[in-house]
């Protein structure tokens, strides 16, 4: 699987440089890598089919950390690889037809293929922190996809909210990875199952589950983090139909299906998926009904059934679990052929308001039967695969134990099929039938790279709803193991007689109708809705992000003057401040001068040229005459270094010293000539914060002199510089092996800072340019 991932991430990138074969004919090929994909997974399939649960492959990372690339293949993953790789390659075709001829199809093409690498990632990643990287990866490239038309504001900034809301779930996973690490000692998935006992009896669980939950509930747009994914919608339709109906915004779910085996079954958990998937479903579906826009209510929707997954997954009974399962799948198939139907009639009218587009049908009739088929499967009409999901869904909450808790979760699941199946018929019945607008203009009609894939999802949908066992046998079983942590069949059938189930199927039919007819007769819905907006969480989360960027900006002014000296006096004082402290309050003061030695003559040569120096730097008038004067300083410490004992040391003093200089009078030669910028105040005031860091530095030394030395760490250094480093400079191998991450670090730090200078040097402002 490794190889896979890598071979994708290599292959996106290698998008960008067959920017001339994308504009060809054959550009369909690329295709190919999400179709291969998808085999791989049926292979898989098979394999867990036969008895095996589920298969781990490892292979070690950064071993020492216990940091590894270990996949996993169970029901779970392979469930949502084949969804993954199915439907992208559906919508790869989609997109390659939808963006024809676009300058930037081959930049778009790299982008979806990223994403793809990474949702692979997230899905059969069986380490914490793999699963974090991946996650990380989804969120950019989403950013880059829902941000494809960077030169409309609105994608900008619907790109922002995004990546700003889904990164900060990462935080949290990332959190939650480390504390788990933390108490059980292994970041492996696998492995966390037999330590589901130490996760529960933790006292952090409470706080681990909350992590968890963030996470999860931002990237799968749960109530009040769910307004990311309506301003998504801006995104190229094949974006929405593959991010935000079968791929990333399920993401959350998978990660909660993930530990439910692990975390699950405690009361904080239960509850928390019910209040919060309860009324995530409820708000998306009564919300989806009052768009017109056709991908508004299509994103609404989306929210909707994903607070029913989180529902169902709060449920946590055998009977949810395969509800989970087959929603899941039902969901995908319905959802992205909505959205890849709503990127044809954009496409063909330049319009997505459904008040204004009617008998399309009369146009397009094959594309009508197959959205009609999206719209009865989304109401759960017979013989579509979303009856069955609506039947298990309704029996879910029938079966609780709870009288109570029965009627309230059955009643909030039927009002949110009710609203559910207006939502589909508005998308699936009132664009396509009516009379046809003969003033409308077709701008583009569908060619067949747009017309199968929504063939094969709406025929796919009746061919499972009519042969469940098929899917029953070789897919959901397996995934149903992999939530329940256990095997328990309950076979899925067409007709289960006349039940509650299937009244309350047919009563959410019903008043879904009724609901629909009311709706795509009122055009002024969305004004209503509008009359609420201040009280949104996109509004109220707005304006915290406003309050909090107002603060930052005075922060920064406050603190980021454009003085250096300004920097160096704040970096000073707070070392001042809190090393003095530290020092003065916990350390027992006992300065000990009768063992210093005696001043040797060449010794008071050197320190009073030092300090000759240090006074004429600070009054001369010139810079020229400062730098020399600071080198001269530089200068007398190498050769204190030298009369001390430590040449080497002397010798890159010397070095940098001689460096800093030259660099000095370069960058100085040319600027203007010497200004007074501090008054006396600013002089006296830097006059004392220097008085007082020299005495710190100075109390400190002495105290040093009379302290204990721990020679553990030096003789470490000493004993295993040449043994484990294979080097005979102590200093120099410190740096380069057991501090590498560190001079890494400080090497990345100054080519970053060298890349905005020379970015700074090479700037040239309008008048330049003109020029």
């Amino acid at each position: 699987m490794l190889t896979l991932i890598f071979l994708t991430f290599v292959l996106a990138f290698a998008i960008l440089l067959l920017k001339d074969f994308v504009q060809t004919k054959f550009v369909a090929l690329i295709s190919l890598l999400p179709f291969s994909i998808f085999v791989y997974f049926l292979i898989y399939l098979t394999k867990i089919k036969d008895g095996v649960t589920s298969l781990v492959y490892t292979s070690d990372w950064v071993p020492s950390l216990g940091i590894s690339l270990d996949f996993k293949f169970d029901g779970l993953s392979v469930l949502f690889g084949l969804l993954i790789s199915g439907i992208g390659t559906l919508v790869y075709l989609y997109a390659i037809s939808y963006l024809r001829g676009h300058p930037l199809l081959h930049r778009f093409l790299c982008y979806l293929t990223l994403f793809m690498g990474a949702m692979l990632g997230v899905v059969t990643s069986d380490n914490l922190i793999t699963l974090f990287v991946f996650w990380e990866l989804t969120s950019i490239s989403s950013f880059f996809l829902i941000g494809f038309n960077n030169e409309e504001e609105e994608s900008r900034k619907s790109a922002m909210w995004a990546f700003s809301i889904t990164g900060f779930g990462g935080f949290f996973l990332l959190s939650f990875a480390i504390i788990v690490g933390s108490i059980t000692g292994t970041y492996s998935i696998s492995e966390l199952l037999s330590q589901s006992d130490l996760l529960k009896e933790s006292p952090y669980y409470i706080l681990l589950i909350s992590f968890l939950f963030i996470a999860a509930f931002t990237k799968s747009a749960q109530f009040p983090f769910h307004f990311w994914l309506p301003g998504a919608m801006k995104a190229p339709t094949p974006v929405s139909a593959y991010l935000h109906s079968a791929t990333m915004v399920k993401a959350g779910v998978f990660l909660i299906a993930r530990f439910t085996p692990i975390l699950g079954g405690e009361v904080y958990w239960n509850n928390t998926l019910l209040l919060v998937g309860g009324a995530t479903m409820v708000f998306g579906a009564f919300h989806s009904v009052f768009r017109k826009d056709m991908k508004g209510i299509l994103a609404y929707s989306t929210i909707s059934a994903l607070g029913v997954l989180m529902f169902l997954l709060g449920i946590g009974t055998k009977t949810a679990m395969y509800a989970v399962a087959v929603f899941i799948v039902a969901h995908a198939l319905y959802k992205a052929t909505f959205f890849l139907v709503t990127g044809i009639v954009d496409h063909a009218l330049h319009s997505r308001d459904i008040s204004t587009i009617r008998g399309l049908r009369h146009q397009f009739p094959i594309l009508s039967i197959v959205v009609m088929v999206a719209a009865l499967s989304c109401a759960g009409i017979p013989f579509t695969f979303g009856f069955i999901g609506k039947e298990l869904i309704y029996e879910t909450g029938l079966l609780l134990t709870n009288q109570v808790y029965a009627y309230v979760l059955t009643g909030a699941l039927l009002f949110t099929n009710v609203f559910l199946t207006a939502s589909g018929f508005l998308i699936g019945i009132k664009p396509f039938f009516g009379s046809f607008d003969k003033l409308k203009r077709i701008y583009h009609r569908p060619d067949l790279y747009l017309l199968v894939p929504t063939i094969v999802l709406s025929l796919l949908t009746i061919v499972f709803g009519v042969f469940p066992l098929f899917i029953y046998n070789e897919l959901i079983l397996s995934t149903f193991s992999a939530l329940y942590g256990a095997v328990v069949e309950l076979p899925l059938k067409i007709w289960h007689g006349i039940n509650t189930s299937l009244l309350l199927s047919g009563c959410s039919i019903v008043l879904g109708t009724v609901v629909y007819v009311i709706f795509s007769k009122w055009n002024n819905s969305l004004a209503v809705m509008d009359r609420f907006n201040q009280l949104s969480p996109k509004v109220i989360i707005s304006f915290f992000v406003e309050k909090f960027r107002q603060f930052a900006y005075r922060y920064t002014f406050m603190f980021h003057s454009s003085y250096l000296r300004s920097y160096l006096a704040v970096i000073i004082v707070f070392f001042i401040g809190l090393v003095g402290y530290k020092l003065f309050s916990d350390v027992p003061l006992r300065v000990n001068t009768t063992g210093l030695s005696a001043f040797r003559v060449y010794e008071l040569v050197v320190f009073l040229i030092a300090v000759i120096a240090v006074i004429f730097a600070i009054n001369t008038s010139s810079r020229l005459s400062a730098i020399a004067a600071t080198g001269v300083v530089g200068y007398c410490i190498c050769l204190i270094f030298v009369f001390y004992g430590a040449p080497d040391l002397g010798m890159t003093q010397f070095a940098i010293d001689t460096l800093t200089t030259v660099l000095f009078v370069l960058v100085l030669f040319k600027l203007p000539p010497f200004l007074r910028f501090s008054d006396r105040k600013l002089q006296i005031r830097d006059a004392i914060i220097s008085i007082s860091f020299g005495t710190l530095i100075a109390i400190i030394t002495l105290q040093a002199l009379v302290s204990p030395a721990d020679k553990d760490i030096s003789r470490f250094y000493a004993d295993n510089a040449y043994v484990l480093a294979k080097g005979k400079n102590v200093v120099n191998v410190i740096l380069v092996d057991f501090r590498g991450f560190d001079t890494l670090i400080e090497t990345i730090v100054l080519s970053i800072a060298a890349m905005g200078v020379f970015s700074m040097l090479k700037y040239k402002d309008d008048e330049e340019l003109e020029k």
